[in-house]
């Protein structure tokens, strides 16, 4: 298939439903620190200045070395560009700590830990910014492996059509929404994450959207 191909009603349908499932639909509101994760999507660091700028957290951690699909984008590593984009929107440099090694999820969660460990700060609330269908991927891999805080999950507010639009690769979206359910499903036998239970017709969806070949970022058996 074309990679720009447009994609069905069908397809579209179906990939809401499973955008929506990734949310965790959580109430923002103030925690002790924020984590800003890494990834392709400059929005996550937009949206954690705002946060900053809201009041609701003193100190933020941007968490991300590099990874195959960053690598071009943000050459010198996810963190540091995040960095870069919250000090242009007003974010202080004393309020960022910086983490540039992490290469997945887990990473993101344990070296940041220890970054706040290692500046002093042990927090009992956190809030993890992500991309907006990251969110549940990235809870439930908290809750593994960091369950003594309390973990808030927040993403900038963007519908699916409005998030489709600014990304300009529907296939794209697609194949990553998913590839992100697939970790939900699977990390957890692998020790990685906490289970999450997936309703029937977002599974349905799932895997109507592996039979019509969305399938670039799925894990390699």
């Amino acid at each position: 298939m074309n990679n720009q191909q447009v994609i069905t009603e069908d397809q579209r349908q179906q990939a809401e439903l499973i955008w929506d499932y990734h949310q965790m639909h959580h109430d923002v509101r103030p925690v002790d620190v924020a984590i800003g994760l890494g990834s392709h999507d400059l929005g996550v660091a937009a949206f954690s200045a705002e946060l900053y700028r809201a009041g609701l957290f003193p100190v933020l951690v941007f968490t991300g070395g590099n990874s195959p699909t960053t690598a071009a984008r943000f050459p010198r590593g996810e963190a540091v560009h995040f960095r870069e984009h919250a000090l242009e929107l007003g974010v202080p440099d004393s309020a960022i700590l910086l983490e540039p090694n992490a290469g997945n999820t887990g990473q993101n969660i344990t070296f940041s830990r220890e970054v706040l460990a290692s500046a002093g700060i042990a927090p009992t609330t956190v809030m993890l910014i992500s991309k907006p269908y990251m969110e549940r991927r990235s809870f439930a891999t908290a809750r593994k492996l960091w369950p003594e805080v309390e973990v808030i999950c927040a993403s900038e507010p963007l519908g699916f059509d409005d998030y489709l639009k600014s990304i300009g690769d529907d296939r794209l979206v697609l194949d990553m929404l998913v590839g992100d359910l697939q970790r939900v499903i699977d990390y957890p036998k692998l020790g990685f994450a906490v289970a999450q239970d997936v309703p029937k017709d977002v599974h349905a969806a799932y895997e109507s959207l592996l039979a019509a070949g969305f399938t670039s970022r799925l894990l390699k058996p």
